[in-house]
């Protein structure tokens, strides 16, 4: 199906991907979280304009996936407080759509939880300056 070219660039990605995962900051990788998320939302929205049923059910559920076993599950509602129960009833709100998205076939419902993702994505992107000083500061 795929052809030698292909395998190798895949295990050159995955390579790219995973030491870059290792290497990261905590803060980095959430942001990896939100594009990888975004990602698969793209890919699910071409799959769907593609009449892609299969491969469309598996962006959408990969994108689900990081939602909920990554951004969700690494939230920390007692330091967090309020701010992490507002991401966390949000987090919620955007599995429950994607599933909705996909039994629908509506694209409008990735777009829109893509555009909340992008705007999480770059509120915590503007963030890593402040958070660079403090890990950087002595305690």
């Amino acid at each position: 199906m795929y052809s030698p070219g292909h395998a190798g660039a895949n295990a050159y990605a995955r390579v790219g991907v995973q030491t870059g995962v290792m290497g990261a900051s905590p803060h980095r990788l959430i942001v990896m979280l939100y594009q990888g998320a975004r990602q698969a939302i793209a890919q699910a929205r071409m799959h769907m304009q593609q009449n892609n049923i299969g491969a469309r059910g598996t962006a959408i559920s990969k994108a689900i996936s990081i939602i909920e076993s990554g951004l969700q599950q690494a939230l920390n509602k007692d330091a967090g407080g309020e701010i992490a129960e507002r991401l966390d009833a949000l987090y919620t709100y955007m599995t429950r759509r994607l599933l909705e998205a996909n039994l629908k076939q509506d694209e409008t419902m990735l777009v829109e939880i893509d555009n909340l993702l992008a705007t999480l994505e770059d509120a915590w992107v503007g963030i890593g300056p402040e958070v660079a000083q403090m890990t950087a500061a002595p305690v």
